[in-house]
């Protein structure tokens, strides 16, 4: 196998919060997918929504991933060949690619508040969230002049140009063909609200595509998303990696995890006294590789991983899952 073929996928969690039953079940599939291929694994921190980002939660996350058995080639704290591999220290990437783009006129200034886009709506929105009408498309000579329209402190954010029927199809690794007309489902998209491009839609293509990633696995609800990412490679001369978007864990009213349904973070198991083993089963549980209650390893479940076994349906945090860990999911 060349170097160029050889897998390479990522863990990304976010610093604005606790890791919980979700997220450690998506980064398990990642983790597999990895290991099974003979791959390379990275940990990146995708610390750029700043205002979300919770002082010390990169260092836990870190300790939650390690206390499961997690591990990575690559990452902030042992370092590799595209290092740094946390966002906030890699803001001149994005501004080079914010200057790709503005070079070809495919981005331009914006101004509107959600507020502002919500009444240009001519129809209810979509699942992929808003329709951008390009209120703002041909509003500014330049991004000073955008600027001088907001009040002090606010900053215009970066929207890519969508040309008239921009559809992107491509295979998905778990859920098969998609297929999306992007000028018609959100229209002109925000790429970064930084000046310099710092913006998660920018940066995540940025960096996929620097440190190598050829599989990018993740929750189901950024599915919609790839379409966008997909024109943003197209227009930088990018190679996109392969997808292989899973569902979601969800709340018995189908909804994603939330505080009123319970204390699902990997650190309250960790100090309620469970074992990284049971945790590890019940995620191996919901995948269709262990038993109810069974107590594994990552090492346990890596011959047992099969892509098939997955159910196509959300992962459920059902009563009986709150009955087996009464003392950290409350």
């Amino acid at each position: 196998m060349t170097a160029e073929r050889i897998y390479r996928g990522r863990l990304a969690p976010s610093p604005t919060g606790a890791l919980h039953l979700g997220n450690a079940r998506t980064f398990l599939i990642a983790w597999l997918r990895a290991r099974e291929a003979d791959g390379k694994l990275v940990l990146r921190m995708e610390d750029l929504d700043h205002p979300k980002v919770k002082p010390g939660a990169h260092v836990s996350a870190i300790e939650d991933l390690r206390w499961l058995g997690f591990d990575w080639d690559e990452g902030p704290d042992c370092g590799g060949t595209y290092a740094p591999y946390t966002q906030s220290e890699r803001l001149p990437l994005y501004a080079a690619a914010l200057r790709r783009l503005q070079e070809q006129g495919l981005v331009y200034p914006c101004v509107c508040t959600r507020a502002d886009v919500e009444a240009g709506q001519s129809a209810p929105h979509t699942e992929e969230g808003l329709f951008y009408p390009g209120i703002c498309r041909d509003r500014f000579a330049n991004y000073e002049e955008a600027r001088r329209e907001l009040p002090h402190g606010r900053l215009p954010a970066w929207r890519y140009r969508v040309p008239d029927n921009a559809v992107v199809s491509f295979e998905d690794g778990f859920c098969g063909e998609f297929s999306q007309d992007v000028s018609q489902a959100v229209g002109d998209f925000v790429i970064a609200r930084h000046p310099q491009g710092a913006g998660y839609m920018l940066a995540v293509v940025v960096d996929d595509a620097a440190m190598g990633i050829t599989e990018v696995v993740r929750g189901d609800d950024l599915l919609s998303t790839t379409p966008r990412q997909l024109l943003l490679y197209r227009a930088l001369g990018l190679t996109p990696p392969t997808f292989y978007h899973v569902p979601l864990v969800v709340s018995e009213d189908g909804h994603r995890l939330a505080k009123r349904h319970g204390d699902t973070r990997i650190s309250a198991f960790r100090e309620a006294g469970y074992t990284a083993q049971q945790v590890l089963g019940l995620l191996g549980w919901w995948c269709g590789w262990a038993a109810f209650g069974e107590e594994v390893s990552l090492r346990d479940l890596l011959p047992r991983f099969r892509r098939s076994s997955i159910p196509h349906c959300p992962a459920v945090l059902s009563r009986r899952v709150r009955d087996a860990f009464p003392k950290a999911i409350r």
